[in-house]
């Protein structure tokens, strides 16, 4: 579990940045340029999830469970998994009214799919993955509300509608086929 958390720390502690040194991250993008700091951000960023990925793989091979999730919040994770893509993907699309709305829609897709995921796994390593994740959109949320929001294009009903269907695409193709290939456990 050290790598897993070890990865944690890099990926939210990157992540975490603007919600702690804000006018340092402002000072580093200025003094380095912001395709530098993208890039920096990028491969520190890719670094830590692998790592984090990586460990949570091997926290699966010797799980300590801390509690039995009754079986059908499973189904509960399906169903917050829904409106959790589509968020994800209001996050992308110019033009909706999800993001003109909520300001902030990929945020609250983490802290949904964390929440939802911290409901059905009970090892001691899934509470320390997803809680680490749900903690940080908690404070990252936050922080973002305090910032003023950039302007972005006028949401109109094509925007909509585009960011519900591809994300409903995306969790078709996610739950029903990569899942499985991606963390080895079935949806259902």
């Amino acid at each position: 579990m050290t790598v897993m958390i070890l990865g944690l720390l890099i990926f939210l502690g990157m992540h975490s940045v603007r919600i702690v040194a804000d006018d340092w991250r402002t000072a580093q993008i200025q003094r380095m340029g912001v395709l530098p700091w993208k890039a920096a951000y990028g491969v520190v960023s890719i670094i830590g999830l692998a790592l984090a990925i990586w460990g949570y793989g091997q926290m699966r091979l010797d799980p300590m469970l801390v509690w039995q999730p009754p079986v059908g919040l499973r189904h509960l994770v399906s169903l917050l998994m829904i409106p959790a893509f589509v968020l994800l993907v209001a996050a992308y699309v110019p033009g909706n009214h999800i993001k003109a709305k909520l300001g902030h829609p990929m945020i609250i897709a983490v802290k949904l799919w964390a929440f939802a995921h911290l409901l059905a796994n009970g090892r001691l390593g899934d509470i320390v993955f997803f809680g680490a994740f749900l903690l940080w959109a908690v404070f990252d949320f936050r922080a973002a509300r305090r910032r003023p929001r950039p302007d972005t294009a006028a949401p109109g009903m094509v925007g909509t509608v585009a960011t519900v269907v591809i994300g409903l695409m995306a969790y078709y193709l996610f739950a029903f086929h990569l899942h499985v290939w991606v963390t080895g456990v079935p949806v259902m």
